[in-house]
């Protein structure tokens, strides 16, 4: 059985940039993921981490969706342990998410925060540079490192994102939590939000199939979103100096392609790329035009602008 919580106010105004529903799908759970391992970081936050492959390329880090999410639902895609195959691929849970220890009563969860573990990680692994992939609410994550650690950023990769200003962000899922006001049935309240983030029927039931359990932190996503509310990345952008690719699904109906493109005009030199036949997981959708795209960025072939 799909558990499904929802209401109307997780939807429209949570700023949640990944699923605006929580989905508990008992298929394959975390613990089943592989080899993870544990660090407390300098603001003595706990933090869950794998590291899939290895090979002479940079590591490329994934910060995932939310804010309030883990990172299980980017195993659904096996695209990453074959990019893993020439370099480390690094998945962590976010601050007081899945695996990660819970927040303790007054311990802060901020952008700088998610920024500051971040940076612990990628020191604690060692690695001087890294090539950072942030996906929905991971791309603000990715972007606000990128800000604070620019010589740490071999390649920057955003991925459907919300805006550099939370709020300027366009949800197109409001216009669909309205028509779910009053009774509906589980089944019709997935069916209806998993179609704005798919394009294919078949991928949509596919995905379902395969997802792992999704663990939400309500409390995570309502501290982050309070401070994202204070917080405009605009002006960084223009002062990123490192190769950078902005992707977005076509179909995307949870983030609209514009923001994406606003980000993509205003970071200099940034390469835009389009997945014609995806929504809010082109990774998943498209998996090998994704990887292909990204690898060959990655390696310095998409680095010049359309």
């Amino acid at each position: 059985m799909i558990r499904i919580e929802w209401t109307r106010f997780t939807l429209r105004a949570a700023g949640i940039g990944l699923l605006g529903i929580v989905l508990a799908l008992p298929l394959r759970g975390a613990e089943e993921e592989k080899g993870g391992k544990t660090f407390k970081t300098p603001g003595a936050a706990t933090i869950y981490y794998e590291v899939r492959g290895g090979g002479p390329g940079v590591p490329l880090f994934l910060a995932n969706g939310g804010p309030g999410f883990d990172h299980a639902y980017l195993h659904v895609s096996d695209i990453w342990d074959r990019i893993a195959e020439s370099r480390p691929v690094v998945f962590w849970d976010q601050r007081g998410n899945g695996r990660s220890g819970d927040l303790p009563a007054g311990q802060s969860c901020t952008l700088a925060d998610q920024v500051a573990d971040l940076e612990a990680l990628r020191a604690h692994l060692g690695y001087e540079k890294i090539d950072l992939l942030g996906h929905s609410w991971g791309g603000s994550l990715a972007m606000a490192y990128a800000a604070r650690h620019p010589e740490r950023i071999a390649h920057l990769v955003i991925l459907d994102p919300a805006a550099p200003r939370w709020q300027e962000t366009r949800y197109l899922f409001e216009d669909f939590a309205l028509t779910l006001a009053g009774e509906v049935s589980t089944g019709d309240v997935l069916r209806g939000y998993m179609s704005l983030l798919f394009v294919s029927p078949e991928k949509r039931d596919a995905f379902l199939a395969a997802a792992p359990s999704f663990a939400f932190r309500w409390t995570v996503n309502q501290a982050l979103s309070a401070d994202l509310a204070r917080v405009d990345l605009n002006p960084e952008l223009p002062k990123f100096r490192f190769p950078t690719l902005v992707g977005t699904g076509r179909h995307d109906f949870n983030v609209d392609l514009s923001t994406a493109d606003r980000i993509h005009k205003a970071i200099p030199g940034s390469r835009f790329v389009v997945f014609e036949r995806s929504g809010h997981l082109p990774f998943f959708e498209e998996p090998e035009a994704f990887r292909r795209t990204l690898e060959e960025f990655l390696a310095g072939r998409l680095t010049e602008p359309p």
